[in-house]
């Protein structure tokens, strides 16, 4: 899979007017970190924290002008205002596409610049040759849930403690996520399993989330 460019982006994802994507660089690494500590200081612990070290961009992430890499930043601007980050991560083998990350300046969390961003999400993963999306979103506020169930994405679940956050000054705590997913192939390329190779729990929770 081939990461898009900006115009292909901006074309299958389009921003609200006045908004833009632009590609991470090299020299607006210190910046980026900046931004995020600033717009999202609970970021300090657990599995995002790597988005505030200069390492983790400089040997995971698509640079632009660099090697491509799974990992992709893609900066969002405000004319020449750095105002947010979207970072989406491909998984080839399994053609799926993991939504690792994103965040808006609390100034700018009215724009849509989230939600338009996340419903073209769809079509960049598609003509990636993507065939399943997915992502985990955070149970503390409910804007991100919203986000996804509104662009038609499946609650799959729960995670108990995949991640850390902190809750309070000084207390850091496992919490939980949820999963959103959305699948690209049509319901014929699908096999459904077979009720008798499931466990009752297994089976009872399969049919409630996929009663179809």
């Amino acid at each position: 899979m081939k990461w898009p460019t900006i115009d292909e982006m901006q074309a299958l994802a389009p921003l609200p007017e006045g908004y833009r994507y632009e590609r991470l660089s090299r020299v607006g690494i210190p910046a980026l970190i900046a931004g995020i500590k600033e717009w999202y200081p609970d970021i300090a612990v657990g599995a995002a924290s790597c988005y505030l070290r200069q390492d983790f961009y400089t040997n995971k992430v698509f640079l632009d002008g660099e090697a491509e890499q799974d990992i992709c930043v893609l900066l969002f601007k405000c004319n020449d205002e750095l105002i947010g980050m979207w970072s989406l991560e491909q998984e080839p083998e399994a053609l799926a596409i993991y939504g690792r990350l994103m965040i808006v300046a609390p100034q700018h969390r009215r724009s849509k610049v989230a939600g338009t961003a996340t419903q073209g999400g769809e079509n960049v993963s598609r003509a990636m040759g993507a065939q399943f999306i997915y992502v985990m979103a955070t149970l503390k506020i409910p804007f991100m849930q919203m986000a996804f169930e509104h662009a038609g994405w499946q609650l799959l679940g729960f995670t108990p403690g995949y991640d850390r956050e902190v809750v309070a000054p000084g207390v850091v705590k496992r919490v939980y996520e949820a999963v959103y997913a959305k699948s690209l192939v049509p319901d014929s390329d699908m096999l459904r399993p077979d009720a008798k190779n499931m466990t009752p729990k297994t089976r009872a929770l399969f049919e409630l989330l996929f009663p179809q």
